[in-house]
């Protein structure tokens, strides 16, 4: 068949038009609908030669699972699939036709990206990630080449043939790679179970390569890539700016480390649309190595005009002491004059850490009025986004999560995350203190507040 497809029909229904790409499970078309007299995508498996017969249907089961993956995601950002048809006893699926070209295409053909127009492209693959997570189905091969750019400003996130489904069986073939070596995770590298946190793994790869014109783990040979991304950290990117702390959280070789998506997705939000942020809310998780006695819900804070937090969230402070205390994360306060005593970390912000009530003796829980409290105030000359966590004052990890805020907006360039203790043991006493340790845009910690509490009973 030539590149305009000759006369073929397929399915007595969908005639080839014009070829579109070509990749590892075959060929995409643009084709006419006859019955409907609209254009749309078909794309064609291609069985590599010499491939045993077996491994075949495996290829075609895998076509087909990628339509019913696509088909049962309910989101604007996935390809839409339209059917799924035998010919040569083999599947054809067809599928909305995208007008316009991949996010590879672009980065090939302009260089790379602004932090801006990648936080935008970043956020919209994101929402279809979400979305596919939501029903139980990963993507598994979230790359540049399968994320569509259409005339109409749509991103499209395409190609679920090698999708895992939350209860399917692994249509992987004997000695297969599934997924491009360099945005491949490092637990499907090691051959580890999976599971949404790799797919927000290679969506920080791909933000990487969006924004440096190249992945952070490429290497000439696929098994050199592999070793990369076990064993190495990427390369401190050059010209992320405010997206190298999503990037960083999202490359943390654990899964349970990386930032989550509701968070990612609301900072990739704040970069791509900085003048329709109003708001940062203070974000803490549960630890789920922490006792069962160390946890906390977050509340508002009480320290100076604060905005609404957006969201309550669970917290832990693991404590090595007796009595088993909890941190209660409070909103982020507004201030315009925070250069009281900061430190200096990277030029242009500052931060420091100051705490009210930090000796307590007396009944537990503590009442709310005389609980240790501390402000951590962080300032920048110019719009940044900083990522940080609370630690305890032998640096022992807080707040296991890395929480972003972005600071030095003009009207507003100082900006306060507050938080509170108090504890439920009986008896005893805690002494330590509190610091605040900062990631991005350099890493650096605070010097600690001591506090002290002692529980009668």
């Amino acid at each position: 068949m030539d590149a305009a497809g000759g006369e073929r029909l397929i399915a007595g229904r969908y005639r080839l038009l014009s070829r579109l790409g070509e990749g590892g499970m075959g060929t995409v078309w643009r084709a006419l609908d006859e019955t409907l007299y609209r254009e749309v995508a078909v794309k064609e498996v291609r069985a590599p030669a010499g491939l045993q017969a077996g491994d075949i249907t495996r290829m075609y089961s895998r076509l087909e699972r990628e339509a019913w993956a696509a088909a049962r995601i309910p989101d604007r950002n996935v390809v839409t699939i339209h059917d799924v048809v035998m010919e040569d006893d083999r599947p054809w699926v067809v599928m909305e036709l995208i007008r316009g070209r991949s996010l590879a295409d672009l980065l090939r053909a302009e260089g790379p990206l602004t932090p801006r127009h990648a936080a935008h492209i970043g956020g919209e693959v994101l929402s279809a990630l979400r979305a596919a997570h939501a029903v139980g189905v990963e993507h598994r091969d979230v790359k540049p080449a399968n994320v569509l750019l259409s005339e109409d400003g749509r991103v499209v996130l395409s190609d679920f043939g090698i999708a895992m489904v939350e209860g399917s069986t692994a249509l992987t073939m004997t000695g297969e790679l599934v997924g491009s070596p360099e945005y491949l995770p490092p637990e499907r590298a090691l051959g580890r179970p999976s599971g949404p946190e790799s797919d927000l793994w290679s969506l920080g790869v791909l933000l990487y390569a969006a924004v440096e014109g190249i992945s952070p783990f490429r290497h000439d040979t696929a098994l050199s890539t592999l070793r990369a991304v076990v064993d190495e950290e990427p390369p401190v990117p050059t010209r992320a700016g405010p997206l190298a702390p999503v990037i960083a959280g999202l490359l943390r070789k654990e899964p349970a480390e990386r930032t989550p998506s509701a968070e990612a997705a609301e900072a990739l939000r704040d970069i791509a649309h900085p003048d329709a942020t109003t708001t940062a809310g203070a974000r803490v998780l549960a630890d789920p190595a922490a006792p069962a006695t160390a946890r906390a819900l977050a509340e508002p804070g009480a320290a100076a005009p604060a905005a609404p937090p957006r969201r309550r969230r669970t917290a832990a402070f693991v404590a090595a002491g007796v009595a088993a205390c909890v941190l209660i994360g409070g909103g982020i306060a507004y201030a315009l004059n925070g250069d009281d005593g900061n430190t200096g970390t990277d030029p242009g912000v500052r931060m420091s850490v100051a705490g009210t009530n930090t000796t307590y003796t007396g009944g537990c829980p503590i009442p709310e009025g005389r609980a240790p409290a501390f402000i951590a105030t962080f300032t920048a000359s110019e719009p940044t986004l900083i990522s940080y966590r609370w630690v305890s004052g032998d640096g022992s990890v807080v707040d296991p999560h890395w929480r972003t805020l972005s600071i030095g907006d003009k009207a507003e360039p100082t900006k306060r995350d507050t938080v509170r203790l108090t504890a439920y043991a009986k008896s005893g006493t805690l002494t330590t203190g509190m610091a605040v340790e900062l990631q991005s845009p350099i890493r650096v910690t605070s010097n600690p507040v001591p506090f002290s509490i002692t529980c009668t009973g």
